[in-house]
């Protein structure tokens, strides 16, 4: 039996977590407009009870107000009574008797027209005497308990008797007894039922219900268009991003005005152009690649093809082949450096000593070729680097200089240190490059139009200092005049927190 019940249980969840919500109960209009419904419902449900609660207090204090305001009247009407018999309040008080007492209760109430729930009633010597109007409720008629406080009261009294008759509501009172020193003669009661006035409380408080709920309504029909509006621009980007594949990333999304949602599509916008030129760079990078691995697969297949018996031949054709082989290793040790160059690890922070790592790059870039080669100057500083990049970047840069130079001409080598970066730079006196040519030549593949002869290696050199460069959070800078020369500066920022022993500089020259 509990197996039976648990294995019902569970088919119950399993079909509960299959049934999908609506669509459009997930969106985020709909979302809006839900908390906006909640938040609006708990309001009103706060206020109604509030308002209900303040439009109760202003009807008990204007009641309140009434009662006092009936005392007084009959208190000025008592005086002047006393005033016109020519005795003083007092006196009278003491001289009168009961009979008194009534004739001026009988001509304050034939005197006074009471209105609906209010109730003016009198006691003379202790017994009820008279009421205005004569029908009264059943809790302050004679003999009620009630009446028999009033009847024995000596000091001025009032209150609230709550009831349980939705007619009467509630009974406010307020009793004021007329007293000589001796003996109470009489007392004049105000009392008012608060239902009538409290039930039109109530019905003025539904007719607002009524029209906060009209407004309510239309508010959200309102809101409901206005959250389609101001969400349009994601439900077009929502759009444009499915439309986006490979082949067509010019797609952008107009932006109008200013605030969260206008960012939100210029940051989108901003993403797309970043993501168009990286694709772009990236199809250029493929189609440059394959064609340098083309041509010595080409060359590499057309000798192999061609090749006879000749011992001398097949000599001379596995060199060319070793060559073209050593050629392509180069190209794809070169691309892997550029593809590591996107991630974290491809540096290897360590502290370097920058005149040391200067003098080991001129030792080892002077055997490079037949040049002039000088030591300028190094910067005495240790700086926190990837040695093996920075070795890397300025021995790439020295090979490019032997490309375009000649025997004759002069290559220097040196580093220096200014207020926030360290410099390391290649100088030649060789052929320079064209202005048209500088902005391209860091460019993957390129290559100098006007170079005397055309480089050996894929056109990636240039392209891997660069990348080093930008990883160390540097840039590399070129100076060159056709006819004059070259200089390519390796400029690296120095951080705050990395250690410089010392900023000066030591010049060779």
């Amino acid at each position: 039996m509990k197996n039976a019940v648990f294995n019902l249980w569970h088919n119950l969840q399993l079909n509960a977590t299959k049934i999908k919500k609506p669509r459009f109960l997930k969106e985020a209009r709909t979302v809006i407009m839900l908390w906006y419904v909640f938040l609006m419902i708990f309001f009103v449900a706060i206020a109604i009870p509030t308002i209900k609660q303040r439009l109760f207090a202003k009807v008990d204090a204007r009641v309140r107000d009434y009662l006092s305001e009936e005392v007084k009247n009959f208190q000025a009407v008592l005086l002047e009574e006393l005033l016109e018999s020519t005795i003083t309040a007092n006196s009278a008080l003491k001289s009168t008797k009961t009979s008194k007492i009534s004739e001026i209760f009988d001509k304050f109430l034939e005197n006074r027209i009471t209105e609906d729930d209010n109730f003016l009633i009198t006691i003379v010597d202790g017994k009820f005497y008279k009421s205005s109007p004569r029908g009264l409720p059943e809790l302050v008629q004679p003999g009620s308990q009630l009446m028999e406080y009033w009847q024995t009261i000596t000091e001025e009294s009032e209150g609230e008797i709550k009831v349980s008759d939705p007619d009467i509501g509630s009974i406010l009172y307020k009793a004021l007894p007329i007293k000589t020193r001796e003996e109470t003669l009489g007392v004049f009661v105000v009392v008012h039922a608060t239902a009538g006035e409290r039930k039109e409380a109530l019905e003025a408080l539904d007719v607002v219900v009524e029209v906060k709920i009209l407004i309510l309504l239309f508010a959200l029909l309102l809101a409901w268009f206005a959250a389609g509006r101001i969400l349009a621009p994601l439900n077009l980007l929502t759009k444009t991003a499915k439309s986006i594949n490979e082949s067509d990333l010019s797609q952008r999304i107009p932006v109008y005005g200013e605030g969260e949602i206008a960012e939100l599509g210029k940051t989108f916008n901003d993403m797309m152009d970043r993501l168009e030129s990286s694709f772009a760079t990236q199809r250029n990078f493929i189609n440059d690649a394959g064609h340098e691995l083309r041509t010595p697969i080409t060359i590499i297949r057309g000798h192999l093809e061609l090749m006879g018996e000749d011992p001398q031949e097949q000599a001379e054709t596995v060199s060319l082949v070793l060559d073209e082989l050593d050629r392509m290793n180069r190209l794809v040790e070169d691309l892997m450096v550029l593809a590591k160059a996107e991630r974290p690890d491809f540096l290897q922070l360590e502290m370097v000593d920058v005149a040391l790592l200067t003098e080991e790059i001129f030792t080892k870039a002077r055997t490079l070729a037949d040049r002039n080669w000088t030591l300028d100057q190094i910067a005495k500083v240790k700086i926190l680097a990837d040695r093996q990049r920075l070795t890397q970047a300025m021995m790439n840069l020295a090979q490019n200089a032997t490309q375009h130079t000649i025997p004759d001409n002069f290559i220097a080598i040196g580093s220096t240190l200014k207020e926030d970066r360290v410099e390391f730079w290649v100088r030649d006196t060789g052929e320079g490059i064209a202005e048209s040519d500088q902005k391209l030549i860091f460019e993957r593949f390129a290559r100098v139009a006007n170079a005397r002869r055309r480089s050996e290696g894929a056109g990636l050199g240039l392209s891997i200092v660069k990348a080093i460069a930008e990883a160390h959070g540097g840039f590399v800078r070129l100076q060159s005049r056709l006819g004059i020369g070259s200089t390519f500066i390796l400029v690296l920022p120095l951080e705050s927190e990395r250690n410089l022993i010392s900023d000066q500089s030591v010049n060779f020259n």
